[in-house]
């Protein structure tokens, strides 16, 4: 029955969203997305995203100077940087290298970068989470990753990048929206959601249950912790929080 009502306003939904699946079927609604929708739709959201999670991230950051290498220094890979919304949660003197599959979060990565100018930013990489082969193994000593491991293409994959260009003994820190409890009206939701979802917001899954991913990779040391960070009429909902030490 509930996989009926599922169908149904899943249909419902499309034929709201017939001109984006007209888009899609004609080859233009892809690049529009990646170059103009998804960029200025993420600035608007992580705004409002930000503001609810913020002390989330600041108590999830708050241990990073403890990853410094042993030259002292911090260097720092960041998944999917997007407009750079978490530099303020870095560490002085932190050595950045920024990565994003889509290189259309330009002009935000830009102000980002003049706003926080106590970090040094040693590049932008051009780069998908499961080939970072641009990277050194071992050559970083923390991969931030945040609201990113929704819509890479392979969870399992990305995870193997972040571990093979962590030092031994770096971190890998995380905060993902996740799949709710199968018995809830969230989860309803985000079945009802997801083919429309995923098409209009550049592949973001909404029911993937990465907390099992993270458990599977090689991490000696996992800390994960199930928060809410609810976003009106928003069904990217509730989230994981925590770090995973190589």
């Amino acid at each position: 029955e509930a996989a009926a009502s599922v169908l149904l306003l899943r249909a419902g939904l499309a034929l709201l969203a017939w001109p984006v699946y007209l888009l899609s079927f004609l080859g233009i609604w892809e690049p529009f997305c990646r170059k103009v929708f998804f960029p200025f739709f993420l600035e608007k959201i992580s705004g409002v995203h930000e503001k609810k999670s913020k002390k989330h991230k600041q108590e999830l950051f708050r241990n990073l100077p403890d990853f410094r290498g042993p030259s002292g220094q911090l260097r720092l890979l960041e998944i999917g940087t997007g407009s750079g919304s978490n530099f303020q949660f870095y560490p002085t003197g932190c050595r950045v290298t920024c990565t994003d599959i889509n290189p259309n979060f330009q002009e935000g990565l830009s102000r980002n970068m003049k706003k926080h100018q106590h970090l040094h930013y040693e590049q932008f990489l051009v780069a998908a989470g499961e080939d970072l082969r641009q990277v050194p193994s071992g050559s970083v000593d923390a991969v931030v990753c945040t609201l990113v491991l929704c819509s890479v293409h392979s969870v399992s994959s990305t995870l193997r990048e972040v571990l093979r260009v962590l030092r031994p003994g770096g971190a890998f820190y995380f905060l993902e929206h996740v799949a709710a409890e199968h018995s809830s009206w969230t989860y309803f939701w985000q079945q009802v959601c997801y083919p429309t979802w995923k098409l209009v917001f550049a592949g973001c899954c909404l029911t993937r249950e990465l907390w099992k991913n993270l458990e599977e990779a090689k991490f000696s040391e996992l800390k994960i912790q199930h928060i809410s960070v609810a976003i009106p009429w928003m069904p990217i909902e509730p989230h994981i929080v925590g770090y995973g030490v190589k």
